[in-house]
């Protein structure tokens, strides 16, 4: 373009198909013949686009698969949306609106990013394979996500951050998180070094050392490994950028 830290922003857990409506794949299959618009709309396209993606990867999104999945013809999807195009353009609106901004002129600034940045994560921590799409598509014509950009940016003025420098911190903090939403997904053993541990002593050590912090006793740092390196990552980033500030 931001389990446990779902609780700890204080949101629900976000859900592929959470509030999908009737008409999708899934459902009892309809009569042959063009749907009715109470059927087949956009909010319904969107759900079914997620699922396709969900099962089958992006590329396994096309117009045809997608009117297959909602049991229509193409011909009655193509009343609703012209390409591909239009149904990421979907896609990417739905998953910006699942993202918290509300922190942003009821909270400083620095919560307010916490809150905006473990809910970016987590939402496209189950939307992975959308990420290299959703990451440089344009948000032209995109309501909700341009909502959200305007509703960031306006926290980012109001907190005294020069303007020139508002877009500039805005994609690097998305760059962590669209990364650190990979990483949830990731295996814990993913930096074992397995028969190189003795020829790698300082990394091993390293990685062996951080997965101990995960049963550490109360009031140290704990948690999931990836939860771990975004909050350290995120927090300094929050510093960094917090220094330019006016």
């Amino acid at each position: 373009m931001l389990e446990t830290t779902n609780e700890r922003a204080g949101m629900p857990a976000v859900s592929a198909t959470q509030g999908r409506p009737s008409g999708t794949a899934g459902t009892q299959r309809r009569r042959a013949g063009r749907p009715s618009a109470a059927v087949l709309d956009k909010a319904g396209i969107t759900a079914a686009a997620l699922e396709l993606i969900n099962r089958k990867g992006y590329d396994g999104l096309t117009m045809a698969a997608l009117a297959r999945e909602l049991d229509v013809a193409p011909s009655a999807l193509y009343n609703h949306v012209a390409s591909k195009q239009d149904v990421l353009l979907l896609v990417e609106d739905h998953l910006m609106s699942l993202v918290d901004v509300s922190g942003f002129g009821s909270a400083a600034w620095e919560a307010a990013v916490r809150t905006w940045a473990w809910s970016y994560r987590d939402v496209f921590a189950v939307h992975t394979p959308l990420i290299p799409v959703i990451a440089v598509l344009p948000v032209t014509d995109a309501p909700q996500t341009l909502a959200m950009y305007e509703t960031v940016s306006k926290g980012f003025a109001d907190a005294g951050f020069p303007q020139e420098h508002i877009i500039p911190a805005i994609v690097a903090l998305e760059s962590f998180i669209f990364g650190s939403a990979y990483d949830v997904t990731a295996p814990e053993d993913i930096f074992e070094s397995g028969s190189m541990a003795e020829s790698t002593p300082y990394f091993t050590a390293a990685v062996r050392s951080s997965a101990s912090r995960r049963d550490a006793p109360a009031g140290q740092e704990r948690g999931r490994p990836a939860d771990t390196a975004f909050h350290r990552g995120l927090e300094a980033l929050i510093t960094g950028f917090g220094a330019i500030r006016k």
